[in-house]
């Protein structure tokens, strides 16, 4: 099944100029996984503190899209400027979990997600990097199998921020990709263990 994760290389080649630009002025890949992070945490603070999510909303798409840019970026620098270490592997996984929490939960204060439905999503996808990472724990390699990764969930996530922003959510229907992302997420974890269970040693 296609994932948005199948584009990753074609987005890399998008960001590579800015990542040399990046690394020649001196930032670090462990940098960039905290901007990641503290992007994450300042956009789901604003939807959840603000009165009127408006414009929280509307701008989630770009802040998602922002976030898997950097998420993209630190992996190319780690990689291509001799930056890795135990430091950054760790930052780089627990990154990515923080941000979903961030910016997923406080959905739950918008008129329209159901609680029930948003919680099983944001946890089966927690549930999901947790059985990507647990291959490495087997000889295999961390697994980022779909239909429902990271950046199929930011996907997602930053449509229906932008369509309740829009109110172009009926009553009632707000639920429906997220139960969608919950459903997927499940054929996620069970690809990723099937897949690490295939190719460990």
């Amino acid at each position: 099944m296609i994932s948005v994760y199948d584009f990753k290389p074609a987005f890399q080649g998008l960001l590579r100029p800015a990542v040399g630009r990046l690394a020649r002025a001196g930032a670090t890949a462990n940098q960039v996984t905290l901007a990641a992070m503290l992007l994450s945490l300042a956009q789901g603070a604003w939807i959840a503190l603000s009165t009127d999510k408006t414009l929280a909303l509307l701008l989630l798409p770009a802040a998602l899209f922002l976030r898997m840019a950097l998420n993209a970026m630190d992996g190319m620098m780690a990689r291509e400027y001799d930056q890795r270490s135990p430091l950054g592997a760790l930052l780089n996984e627990l990154g990515d979990l923080i941000s979903d929490l961030a910016l997923y939960l406080p959905l739950v204060l918008v008129p329209g997600v159901p609680a029930p439905a948003l919680i099983a999503a944001v946890l089966v996808g927690l549930l999901a990097e947790f059985a990507g990472v647990c291959a490495a724990l087997i000889g295999a390699q961390r697994r980022y199998d779909g239909p429902m990764g990271k950046s199929d969930r930011a996907f997602v996530f930053g449509l229906l921020g932008l369509f309740l922003g829009m109110g172009w959510v009926p009553d009632g229907l707000g639920g429906v990709p997220v139960w969608g992302v919950a459903l997927l997420g499940l054929v996620t974890v069970y690809n990723r263990i099937r897949r690490a269970l295939e190719t460990a040693p």
